[in-house]
């Protein structure tokens, strides 16, 4: 499994002009903002000399599914297992995205979407977790145990350890004191067949997209803050309704696209397919034509969207015989003049063979 959503395969231009309408279906996409529903799971091969015994992953699948089709999750395993062994090191977030064969921005969004957390959040975590216990079970002063986790400002140290624990460092070598206790992640994956997963293997013919778009960063952090604004202030604001009726292309409906060229390139898109000309203050987006994995779903946006990423990521891609090939992942939601929090909905997510 490699690269990322949108990786040069994107080519975009600008309009010249201003629109002028408005709407608000902010209630239903607020929180249906990413394509970045990528897959992120971790196995742990029952070895005893495994370094980091604390990682595993349960695949109980009928039918197997192993070889080349588990391979990367071995690598994002051992992505994870390299985190663990560098706690009170510098940890190369570019490192941990080599092991896992993927992009530094994509393993991040990766983690982020399935462990709940960020991945510098979750480093921080660890670090602080290990800290209280050197600080506790040891007489290590608080400066170098700061220093040993990285932090050469005692301030900073200080701020990282009290937003985890809620006492400061000096506090927590007294003893009797309230610490919390974050243990690696463990991600538990069933796949039974019990929950059937409707889908379509299409291939579609190359798709243009006009629209309007944000700059994102690296800081998937910041991304998730600043996404979900993008929409809210887009649906408030006069060009979106110029968006929805500029749509006569397939697939109908309002998209919403994340774009990866490059650290320094990454956008997300809200557009709709058009052969129309790209109006000011808009940009179009072209992506080549190939095979894709469509989900539907009739139902609440917010809980059948998401659910669909994850259960794609951790149900489906493992064992299909497909990997993610590298193209921006589609959500498609109905054209709409109000609010509206449920309907028919599609997640388009671009799929290779495996020996291709």
């Amino acid at each position: 499994m490699v690269g990322l959503a949108g990786r040069k395969n994107c080519r975009e231009h600008t309009g010249n002009t201003g629109g002028m309408y408005g709407t608000n279906v902010a209630a239903w996409l607020k929180s249906n903002f990413y394509s970045y529903t990528l897959y992120l799971c971790l196995q742990k091969i029952a070895e005893k000399e495994r370094k980091c015994k604390s990682h595993w992953a349960i695949i109980n699948c009928k039918g197997g599914g192993g070889g080349k089709r588990m391979e990367w999750l071995r690598k994002l395993g051992a992505s994870i297992d390299y985190i663990e062994d560098n706690l009170d090191k510098e940890i190369s977030h570019d490192e941990a995205a080599r092991i896992a064969c993927c992009s530094p921005y994509y393993f991040q969004r990766v983690f982020s979407y399935v462990s709940g957390v960020s991945l510098a959040e979750y480093i921080r975590r660890r670090k602080m977790t290990q800290a209280a216990f050197e600080l506790q079970r040891t007489g290590s002063r608080v400066i170098d145990v700061a220093l040993k986790y990285g932090y050469s400002s005692p301030t900073s140290f200080h701020r990282a350890f009290q937003n985890v624990h809620g006492i400061t460092p000096t506090t927590a070598k007294l003893g009797g004191s309230v610490l919390q206790a974050y243990p690696s992640i463990q991600f538990k994956i069933e796949v039974t067949g019990g929950n059937a997963m409707a889908y379509r293997i299409a291939e579609k013919p190359p798709l243009r997209i006009v629209g309007i778009r944000i700059s994102l960063t690296s800081d998937i952090e910041e991304n998730l803050r600043a996404v979900p604004e993008f929409w809210k202030a887009s649906l408030q604001g006069k060009q979106f309704l110029e968006i929805c009726r500029l749509s006569n292309g397939e697939p109908r409906g309002i998209l919403g696209i994340s774009v990866y060229k490059n650290p320094k390139e990454i956008y997300y898109y809200i557009g709709v397919a058009t052969n129309s000309p790209v109006p000011g203050g808009m940009y179009e987006c072209e992506i080549p034509a190939a095979t894709w994995v469509i989900f539907e779903n009739d139902g609440r946006f917010k809980e059948d969207v998401q659910s669909v990423f994850k259960r794609f990521y951790m149900e489906w891609l493992p064992f299909s015989g497909y990997k993610y090939a590298e193209l921006p992942d589609i959500e498609v939601y109905p054209i709409c003049s109000g609010q509206a929090a449920h309907g028919h909905s599609e997640v388009r997510i671009a799929i290779v063979k495996e020996d291709d």
